[in-house]
Formats: structure tokens, C-alpha cells, sequence
């Protein structure tokens, strides 16, 4: 079975986020799990959701940041 995977644009429209800011959370090992295959990253659905399920158990995260 196939994942469904999204890019760094896709993923940062979908939480309205600079991409600028995934690649700083990459540098620093923030941020959701990512894959890269080729010089490309990709970002898993699964890892994505899980993700914002994390931040949003947190209060003090205001989810505008997800």
C-alpha cells in the first residue's frame, strides 16, 4: 500500500507557514518526521497528522502554529 506524501509547499499552505520555516525546523530537528529521496523531502500524511495531534495536546502551543 502506498503513502500519501506532501511536499514542503504543500505542507506549508496547509499550515500557512513560510516553507522558509519547515527548513529551519529540518536544521534544527523540529517539526514533523520527513523523508528525503533524492534530494527531494517529502513529507509523509500520517506523520503530518500525528504531528498536529501532538501540538495541540500541548496548551500552551496556540494552534495557529500548526
Amino acid at each position: 500500500m502506498s503513502e500519501v506524501c506532501v511536499n514542503q509547499k504543500e505542507l506549508a499552505a496547509r499550515w500557512k507557514i513560510s516553507h522558509r520555516t519547515l527548513e529551519r525546523w529540518r536544521w534544527a530537528k523540529e517539526g514533523p518526521r520527513y523523508l528525503k529521496i533524492g534530494g527531494r523531502v517529502v513529507y509523509r500524511l500520517s506523520d503530518v497528522e500525528a504531528f498536529e495531534r501532538d501540538v495541540q495536546s500541548f496548551p500552551d502551543h496556540p494552534p495557529s502554529e500548526v
